[in-house]
């Protein structure tokens, strides 16, 4: 980690904001994207004295390809880049509107799109780097049917990411492209999704922030393709797609809530 460039969206709040702390605290040299320049001043003061603030809004190709240039122009590298920045929803598919769905799909998918584009020349150039996309458990299997577009969103996203990655492993073996998938995380995500929802922080198992950032802090480390952030998630995927009937695992927890007492 020491001396990494590492560009971290959605770096105001929760997962991107602990990451930004840890890459500080070991050595690393964290850029902090996200729409909230007040807030990112907040966690730059937490990340260590190479911190570097770079308001953007990732929804926006243009403000992606400004922050690949002012990391460059600040640090003449860029070593990893996060895509983090992510927002749910608390709708069911049969409600879904329109601009729901585009709206899923242009932060949790396009914006990583555009940061994958907007770094790839610069890794390409040196041979050399790592994106690392922040997907999520609800990416592989829908445990929060509620969350609908959202899940769609991600199960895209880990598309996108496997196939970048076997795009690039015979010219560019050098650069690496990695998923982490969290589930419940104990941030705001949930209050501020499309449509409210219940508070992450107080659903059970909910996962410290910190536990998270150290996973993708790891993956930044000790590269591997697809990491979950805790090793039950794992299984559980396994076991859903080895199913005969998928739709029976479906009516057992954790797909619906534990039968009450």
């Amino acid at each position: 980690m020491k001396d990494k460039v590492v560009v971290i969206t959605g770096a105001s709040s929760g997962i991107g904001a602990e990451l930004a702390r840890i890459v500080g605290e070991r050595g690393g040299k964290p850029v902090l994207a996200a729409r909230r320049e007040d807030a990112l001043r907040d966690v730059a003061a937490t990340a260590g004295p190479d911190a570097l603030v770079v308001p953007t809004d990732v929804t926006k190709r243009d403000e992606v390809a400004r922050l690949v240039r002012t990391t460059l122009d600040h640090f003449g590298r860029i070593d990893v880049w996060v895509n983090n920045a992510g927002r749910g929803i608390s709708k069911p598919v049969s409600q879904v509107t329109d601009d729901d769905f585009d709206t899923m799909m242009l932060v949790n998918t396009k914006s990583a799109l555009y940061g994958m584009q907007a770094v790839l020349p610069h890794f390409k150039e040196r041979g050399d780097g790592h994106i690392i996309n922040v997907s999520s458990l609800l990416g592989r299997v829908p445990v929060a049917h509620v969350r609908s577009a959202y899940n769609a969103a991600k199960h895209a996203l880990n598309a996108l990411t496997g196939s970048l990655r076997i795009e690039l492993q015979q010219d560019y073996p050098g650069i690496q492209v990695s998923t982490v998938s969290p589930g419940v995380v104990a941030t705001e995500f949930g209050v501020r999704a499309l449509g409210g929802g219940m508070d992450s922080r107080q659903m059970p198992n909910a996962q410290p922030v910190t536990e998270v950032a150290e996973v993708i802090a790891d993956v930044i480390e000790t590269p591997r393709a697809d990491v979950y952030s805790r090793p039950m998630y794992k299984d559980l995927i396994a076991a859903y797609f080895a199913a005969d009937d998928m739709a029976e695992v479906e009516r057992r927890p954790p797909f619906v809530p534990p039968a009450a007492k």
